[in-house]
């Protein structure tokens, strides 16, 4: 029985998106979230629109989920120790979690006021402001988002402060459009009706980014990977008679692992087979930290069996 360990680079290389761009982009997308929050927060209390408030509420929750993310990337970021063996880059994944169960729960609050507001009826608004500090707040969002996109967009980390961005500029959009509404038309209604509309977004980017983060958690087979596929490919390479307790699962964002054992046919060179096993899951699926396990084809022994001897007597 043979064990045969590899990774082709340091586990820090193994995770596209955790370096000092992503942090940038998440400080420069915090900054921006939390200087639009106040506006539009502000601009709410003043303009009575109900769509502001609730992208604000949003934006409020934003901010704590990019500075959540800003914390996670430090935490990650740590180096391994004897007690955390593969360091600390789950830390993202509870991060993302917990930023999915937060926009979970700003959803409900923004669709409970939003159909409390339309039971109501007619509720007056200051169409104006509330336009132009809907179209400032999409700016912001555009800008924050093309920030995160172009720093860290493979993290899980960084793509759930992302869904958050990208949450706020829809919700500036349905901001946009109930004001247009209200100011060419007179329709107040649709102000409680984009309210609703960002609720039902964010449920949507909430479930998402919350299943996402729990796959990676319960150790789950990462997206476009079959295990049927390449427990194939691998009994394909020369050597190889069978593969069996066969695992691969993410570690963290951009980081998956491998193990498995491998029945060698005789005769067949181990090195050679592990090395060639290597470098299909590295080439074709993209797995570079991969433990193979393996064992000598041995033939089943078979028992000889004794005829019992007659009963006495």
């Amino acid at each position: 029985m043979q064990h045969s360990h590899d990774h082709t680079s340091d586990r820090s290389d193994l995770r596209p998106g955790h370096g000092a761009d992503s942090v940038s982009g998440l400080r420069i997308a915090f900054c921006v979230t939390s200087a639009v929050l106040v506006i539009e927060a502000v601009g709410g209390l003043l303009t009575g629109s109900l769509a502001l408030l609730a992208d604000a509420g949003h934006m409020l929750t934003d901010a704590g989920a990019l500075g959540i993310a800003l914390l996670a990337a430090w935490v990650a970021a740590r180096p391994r120790s004897r007690s955390k063996s593969f360091g600390y880059g789950r830390a993202e994944i509870l991060a993302a979690l917990a930023n999915g169960l937060l926009l979970g729960a700003v959803s409900v609050t923004i669709a409970i006021e939003s159909v409390s507001r339309l039971r109501e009826g007619q509720h007056e608004v200051d169409a104006g402001p509330m336009l132009v500090i809907a179209v400032v707040g999409l700016l912001a969002n555009g800008i924050s988002a093309w920030f995160l996109m172009r720093t860290g967009g493979h993290n899980l980390n960084v793509r759930a402060a992302l869904l958050h961005v990208l949450g706020d500029a829809l919700g500036s959009v349905a901001a946009i459009g109930a004001a247009c509404a209200i100011l060419f038309f007179g329709l107040f209604v649709f102000d409680a009706i984009a309210g609703l509309a960002i609720a039902g977004l964010l449920v949507v980017n909430a479930v998402r980014l919350i299943a996402e983060a729990s796959h990676i958690l319960l150790e789950g087979t990462p997206k476009g990977v079959s295990l049927d596929d390449i427990a194939r490919r691998v009994c394909e390479i020369p050597g190889v008679r069978a593969i069996h307790d066969l695992h691969i699962w993410t570690v963290t964002s951009g980081f998956p692992a491998m193990s498995a054992h491998v029945d060698l046919e005789k005769g067949a060179n181990a090195e050679e087979v592990r090395r060639s096993i290597h470098q299909l899951l590295h080439q074709v699926y993209n797995i570079e930290h991969t433990t193979i396990q393996t064992e000598a084809w041995r033939e089943p022994e078979l028992l000889a069996i004794e005829p019992s001897p007659p009963p006495a007597g």
